[in-house]
């Protein structure tokens, strides 16, 4: 298994959830029911398991050794960097919006939708640029001895109390909310 291996496993499991976060927004732009706890649960997802421990990994472990590699730092690195950044701030306006929606503002209905959408397609986005261009790149470009430090540090995040156990409990989330999304 090569060092982008489980991060690619990682996006798998991610566009299950742009999936499922997909069909519930085109379903409430349709005027159908979804409740407001499907899209927090998606928020909660998107943070603590595509940002909380897959972007860790390559903010702190990945994108440094490409860049001590010699790819230049203001690159295709920083453009992956900016992105993260960008769905952070969607996922922050999707929650806020599904927490107004909950609490009874059905005027937020058409910014929950968009929040979704735009992340949706900024990740779907992203992870084919990481995929196709960012991971082979790294593959190339970092020795076998960098990747081999890579690979322990990975393990390493995997074990942290960010990560530590979540790994099970954000596959069956993601579980959930396909199953969900998929019923109507």
């Amino acid at each position: 298994m090569d060092i982008t291996d489980g991060l690619m496993q990682d996006h798998r499991v991610i566009e299950r959830v742009l999936d499922a976060l997909a069909l519930a927004a085109d379903r409430m732009d349709r005027g159908e029911p979804v409740p407001a706890r499907f899209f927090a649960d998606c928020a909660d997802f998107a943070a603590g398991f595509a940002d909380g421990c897959h972007h860790l990994k390559e903010e702190h472990v990945l994108f440094p050794a490409i860049t001590a590699a010699g790819v230049p730092a203001g690159g295709p690195v920083s453009v992956m960097l900016h992105e993260h950044d960008e769905g952070r701030s969607l996922i922050r306006a999707l929650r806020e919006a599904a927490r107004a929606m909950d609490a009874g503002d059905a005027t937020v209905r058409a910014e929950l939708v968009g929040c979704a959408r735009d992340y949706v397609a900024l990740l779907r986005s992203h992870i084919a640029k990481e995929d196709h261009v960012l991971f082979p790149m790294a593959r190339q470009v970092i020795d076998p001895a960098a990747q081999a430090r890579v690979a322990a540090a990975f393990e390493d995040i995997a074990q942290t109390e960010a990560c530590d156990g979540s790994q099970d409990r954000y596959l069956a989330l993601a579980d959930a909310l396909s199953a969900e999304a998929g019923e109507a």
